[in-house]
């Protein structure tokens, strides 16, 4: 038989073959066209298409449903068009031992068309002679729009026109079929090329943490074309999420399967949270770059890994989607709201010493909190869903609340969101809450006493929310996808049609006196890297051009993790002030390295308090802030120029900037196209010391790539880096070609 530039493995022996005219034809063997279909279905990057090319064992073809895929087909004899029949048997590998037929679309029977046939309904399935050369046939095989996300397999049979006599050809075929945003029947139909190749081609992303005062991003490998990336995937949604191969090509169940799976709360999950300071036999949180160690780890294992955050949770299942073809993004959003009671305010009691009062409210605000959005239809919610309900959609993976008895969220529209329609499937009200709640502070005296309303902030919660720009590595605010400008007419009207619709009523009796006598003001300086002492001020003005006014009152500040839990006292000062007529005052707390560093090892929070009354008044201040202190960052530079299969040699370089010096160090980096990480000790860095280290990487692909950094050692962690570049196909390519972006981050 001629070569035809297939590998062994796409070749079967035909054990019938014969010259006899009367013999169905015998099928030798099929080529699956990797290079062909990859660029068509844009799956080359999948480390399953790549194998052969990496000498690391047999590849499957990676598909994407709704659009024709092209085979090659080697016949023992030549085709006669007017006698042969060709038909095609494909059905989804079974998991689970679930139950495949062709009632729920998970076997499907093709007959070969000889490409004269009319089309009538292009989203369904279709197999078509597209040309005869000798003894091959080029077939274009396309899958239904709506057909199961799975594994399939695909058998041959011949027969004769005329004749009973079928020959099941010694040939089978594999194939991974996906979501397809790139096809309009295809219900995660995404229009811009742009926004498909951001949200389902690119392997890294931006995540953005912090405090509404200081917030940075840190870049996440998602690597969602890795090895074991994708069969992790469907093992997630399959045995985890418990999604049938009837159901795989319902985004709106594999969204909200995924939210489940993806945390380890009422299943095996992948991730397993934690959020406190230790983290036993498990990998800190922050000690992450990205998603692909967790999910290879977890396809090894199918033991859930440790551990996780919102951010963690929310890039690995931003891997996961975009690997089974669903466009997605991370969302970040700053001050937000975990509504415990569906009242869709966040209520805190306080002491007479400002302490929480836990017990009366579970309620929390985040210093920041992190999700995801998905991108598809809503057919499910009637009439008018494209026009209400279609698009992106939250779905969090993060395990806060209970939906439908298991802690899941979503998926909810957005625009849902933002109209105030708390009742929409799935958990519109949850998120509603996060970006749109009023904060409420009560004071509680003791038993028989009244609760009095010292504080009510309709703004703070919901702020900056963020996601990385389209085609960029910078911060893009999508505030206004979620909600109203704050204080602005539509905001309240959308506010009080959510309450109306809100489980719990709102009732509100006590008022704070309004008083525009005295004015306080909080500043606090947001640039301190850590290492140095921060000071913060509470100023005081007396407005009134007779009275005088003693006030007293406190200013501390608290170490906190930043989902609000966990506080502890760190610093506190109390005052007195007398304030005459048309005055100005200020208190001043000072902190210094030695009293903070101790208690901001995870993540760097603070809760600055400032409360005071006026005394002669019923009116009482009250103001909380987050702050956080910067951390350094890796710079990494090239020190040549990167081309496909050539070494590239990189530096990177780190400078200590605390007063202390810094031990038991490691550096990470991941690479795009790289299919191994690279991890360096670096056991000691003294005090203004530049550590400098040097590594080399062999991109396998062509194109963008990125090079995502983290350092961590026992007196500082969660320090990022990051760098953006283009790989070339070869060096001539190399001529005139520069970085396309270096970055790095506090």
């Amino acid at each position: 038989m001629e070569g035809a530039g297939l590998s062994p493995w796409m070749m079967w022996p035909q054990a019938n073959t014969t010259d006899s005219e009367d013999v169905p034809l015998g099928i030798n063997g099929v080529n699956p066209c990797l290079d062909e279909n990859g660029e068509a279905h844009r799956t080359s990057r999948f480390e399953l298409m790549n194998r052969h090319k990496m000498d690391t064992g047999n590849p499957v073809l990676v598909v994407r449903r709704g659009q024709p895929f092209q085979l090659k087909m080697y016949c023992d004899r030549p085709f006669d068009e007017d006698r042969d029949v060709i038909s095609f048997m494909l059905a989804v590998e079974p998991m689970n031992e679930e139950r495949v037929s062709h009632g729920h679309g998970t076997v499907v029977h093709l007959p070969l068309d000889k490409g004269d046939g009319v089309d009538e309904d292009e989203s369904d399935w279709k197999a078509v002679l597209e040309s005869v050369e000798d003894n091959a046939l080029t077939i274009n095989i396309r899958a239904s729009a709506k057909a199961s996300v799975s594994k399939w397999s695909m058998s041959i049979d011949t027969k004769l026109i005329g004749s009973d006599q079928v020959i099941n050809a010694n040939v089978s075929v594999a194939f991974y079929l996906l979501f397809n945003p790139w096809c309009e029947n295809d219900c995660v139909y995404l229009e811009d090329e742009k926004l498909r190749e951001e949200y389902v081609l690119s392997d890294t992303t931006m995540i953005w943490r912090g405090c509404n005062r200081s917030f940075h991003p840190t870049i996440w490998k998602l690597g969602q074309f890795e090895q074991d990336i994708l069969d992790c995937s469907f093992l997630l949604l399959s045995k985890v999420g418990r999604v049938s191969a009837t159901y795989r090509g319902n985004p709106i169940r594999v969204a909200r399967a995924l939210s489940a799976a993806v945390n380890s709360n009422d299943d095996n999950g992948a991730l397993l949270g934690r959020w406190g300071k230790e983290f036993p036999n498990g990998t800190p949180p922050t000690s992450w770059v990205g998603s692909v160690d967790i999910l290879q780890q977890y396809f090894k294992s199918e033991t859930s890994v440790r551990y996780g955050q919102c951010w963690v949770f929310a890039g690995v299942l931003t891997t996961i989607s975009r690997a089974l073809g669903i466009p997605c993004r991370v969302v970040s959003n700053f001050n937000s709201a975990h509504d415990s009671e569906a009242s869709l305010t966040i209520d805190y009691y306080l002491g007479e010493t400002n302490n929480h009062l836990s017990e009366f409210s579970s309620d929390s605000t985040w210093n920041f909190h992190v999700w995801n959005e998905m991108w598809m239809q809503r057919p499910d919610l009637g009439e008018r869903s494209d026009e209400l309900y279609d698009g992106w959609q939250a779905v969090d993976a993060t395990p806060q609340e209970l939906s439908d008895g298991m802690f899941k969220l979503g998926p909810a529209p957005v625009k849902a969101v933002k109209r105030g329609d708390v009742n929409v499937h799935y958990d519109c009200d949850f998120v509603f809450a996060e970006v749109n709640a009023d904060e409420i502070f009560w004071r509680y005296r003791g038993p028989g006493q009244p609760l009095k309303l010292v504080k009510k902030d309709p703004t703070k919660i919901g702020q900056f929310i963020s996601t990385k720009a389209v085609g960029a590595f910078e911060r893009e605010d999508i505030t206004e996808s979620y909600k109203f400008e704050e204080r602005s007419c539509d905001e309240r009207i959308t506010m009080m049609k959510a309450l109306k619709q809100a489980t719990s009523p709102l009732a509100r009796i006590y008022t704070n006196e309004e008083f525009h006598d005295i004015d306080f003001d909080v500043e606090i300086r947001n640039d301190v890297k850590i290492g140095e002492p921060f000071t913060i001020i509470l100023n005081i003005k007396n407005n009134s051009d007779s009275e005088t006014y003693p006030i007293d009152g406190m200013v501390h500040v608290d170490t906190v993790l930043y989902t609000g839990k966990m506080r502890t006292p760190l610093k506190a000062i109390p005052f007195e002030v007398e304030m005459e007529p048309n005055s100005t005052s200020s208190v001043e707390l000072h902190v210094e390295f030695e009293e903070y560093y101790s208690n901001v090892m995870d993540q760097d929070y603070f809760k600055i308090m400032c409360s005071a009354s006026v005394r002669g008044t019923n009116y009482e201040y009250f103001a909380q802030e987050d702050y956080r202190v910067r951390k350094p960052d890796i710079k990494i530079n090239l020190d040549n120029e990167p081309t496909m299969g050539a070494p590239l040699y990189i530096t990177a370089t780190l400078e200590n900037p605390m007063p202390i010096p810094l031990s038991s160090g490691v550096f990470r980096f991941e690479c795009s196209g790289v299919w191994q990480p690279v991890e360096i000790p670096y056991d000691y860095i003294d005090v203004e010391q530049t550590a400098i280290v040097k590594f080399r990487m062999t991109p396998h692909l062509s194109g963008s790539a990125q090079i995502a950094a983290k350092f961590n050692a026992t007196e500082l962690n969660d320090v990022d880096g990051f760098i953006s570049f283009e790989v070339s196909d070869n060096v001539e390519d190399n001529a005139g070609r520069s970085l396309k972006n270096t970055l790095v981050f506090a």
